[in-house]
């Protein structure tokens, strides 16, 4: 029989999944998130979760806070199951299901007034987000947008923010003018220097709206950089069936990810913390090592097993590591020419970590569609891919198989794959991506001429030598025979 999910049913639930062994009406929130989505429940709430277990740190769950649609959306799935929500780790082995209980409650979304009330109070020590790699008001050269429409908004109404960026500098004011000591903001999203970005975003907002407000944060407000990694797909029916077959469990939105989880984290914070190191989280002085070894290794290997894959019709990640050529193609690219820039980590082996990257991928479990990996190319390959090929450039190093990562990502975006298939519009700007990769078809270079995508690298005559090579090879002879070349093997 299945068991709908909620506080009065976790004791029957306990016989099928781990259950809070805490007192849920003891907890108070001390954390505001702003993007209560899979990664964040699969992430953030997750340790938290554990450490209420460990009966550490009650004055620290999450409240959930959002502006855009799919946070109603949200809202009301976890409200109907009492903020609670069933997170299944799978491992190639295993399948577990734990039912995590660090939310207490979710604020009215895009309600103003409400939002910076919470942000006021001075319970809120930490603030934090996940709003994805795009939702940051980056403009083409890397720098915060302070001309995006939303922006200027919020600017000429402070007292109405929309954005999570204006009601954080509502909310700072309303502290400042109070003599509260201000939060800590915690970006949790899977951007390099995620701290700066999100400072940037904050004052960028507080210097048009009030000089000395902006000063203040400037000085007072915490902005720690963290690394974050755990691989978390979408829940759509496949995963909602799975959780009532093997558990009987009815979650309105559960969660599935891999069992691997990691979370490196500056200690800087403004107002103090939970003791998140007790249950896993590394704390650092600086994060860029570990940032840069993961943005590389592992993201920039999500885009070289991608684009592959997407144009011989593979699905899954894992059916694409099943792929000879493309899990050669991921090796010879890791090994030669990714994992040489990343400078040394503290503590690790990066052939190590490439080996349990590589076992990542090819979890059975996970089903990471190829889909997904593919989108937002364009805001992705400059922070995923471009730094490893303009450090091997300035190295004098080889780029050949960069270029042609490259060159995949640019057929992928002509539009059809290599059966002559159409691919749907797979990133915000795909209308401008599949025309440039069309005019590329004839004269390669017109795709590195994307001077906010590539930048410098773009004009380096040796990847445009590099770039154009492979993607005439692509046009002329087809991925398959491509990668063979390259890299060895099989089909």
């Amino acid at each position: 029989m299945t068991i709908a999910l909620s506080a009065a049913t976790l004791p029957d639930i306990a016989a099928r999944a781990s259950v809070p062994a805490y007192d849920r009406s003891a907890l108070t929130a001390g954390i505001l998130h702003f993007g209560i989505g899979n990664f964040h429940r699969a992430h953030q709430a997750v340790y938290l979760d554990s450490l209420f277990a460990q009966g550490r740190d009650h004055d620290w769950a999450i409240l959930g806070a959002g502006v855009m649609p799919s946070d109603q959306r949200m809202r009301d799935a976890l409200e109907g199951q009492d903020w609670l929500t069933t997170v299944v780790e799978q491992s190639g082995a295993q399948s577990l299901a734990r039912v995590t209980g660090a939310m207490v409650g979710m604020l009215p979304v895009g309600d103003a007034d409400a939002i910076v009330a919470k942000l006021a109070d001075p319970a809120i020590r930490i603030v934090s987000l996940t709003v994805t790699e795009g939702g940051y008001y980056i403009d083409a050269a890397g720098k915060f947008d302070a001309s995006h429409p939303a922006i200027r908004a919020d600017i000429a109404l402070p007292a109405r923010p929309t954005t999570v960026f204006g009601l954080i500098v509502a909310g700072l004011a309303r502290r400042r003018a109070d003599g509260t000591v201000p939060f800590t903001v915690m970006s949790c999203d899977n951007i390099p220097h995620n701290g700066v970005v999100t400072r940037n975003a904050v004052l960028g907002i507080a210097r048009e709206i009030d000089a000395d407000l902006a000063a203040w944060i400037d000085t007072s407000v915490a902005f720690p950089n963290g690394m974050v990694d755990r691989i978390t797909p979408a829940t759509g029916v496949q995963e909602r069936e799975t959780l009532d077959r093997d558990f009987g469990i009815a979650d309105n939105w559960p969660v599935f990810c891999e069992d691997f989880t990691q979370w490196v984290l500056e200690d800087r914070f403004s107002a103090g913390r939970p003791a998140l190191e007790a249950v896993g989280v590394q704390f650092v002085p600086d994060v860029t090592p570990f940032e840069t070894m993961k943005i590389r290794i592992l993201n920039g290997g999500h885009a070289v097993i991608a684009y592959p894959a997407g144009l011989l019709g593979v699905t899954y990640a894992h059916e694409a590591m099943e792929t000879p050529l493309i899990r050669a193609f991921l090796q010879k690219v890791e090994r030669e020419e990714i994992i040489p820039t990343v400078p040394p980590v503290p503590g690790t082996d990066l052939a190590g970590y490439f080996g349990i990257i590589e076992r990542r991928f090819a979890n059975p479990k996970i089903k990471d569609t190829i889909r997904r990996l593919c989108l937002d190319g364009s805001n992705r390959q400059p922070k995923f891919i471009v730094p490893s090929i303009a450090d091997r450039l300035k190295a004098g190093a080889g780029i050949e198989g960069l270029a042609l990562e490259s060159a995949l990502w640019c057929r992928y975006c002509f539009g059809t794959d290599e059966g002559g298939q159409p691919i749907e519009p797979n990133d915000p700007n795909w209308d401008r991506l599949t025309q440039v990769a069309k005019a590329a078809r004839g004269e390669p270079t017109a795709w590195l001429d994307m001077d906010d995508v590539y930048g410098e690298v773009g004009r380096a005559q040796p990847f445009r030598d590099a770039f154009s090579t492979a993607l005439r090879a692509l046009w002329a002879d087809g991925t398959r025979a491509v990668l063979a070349r390259y890299a060895g093997g099989s089909n």
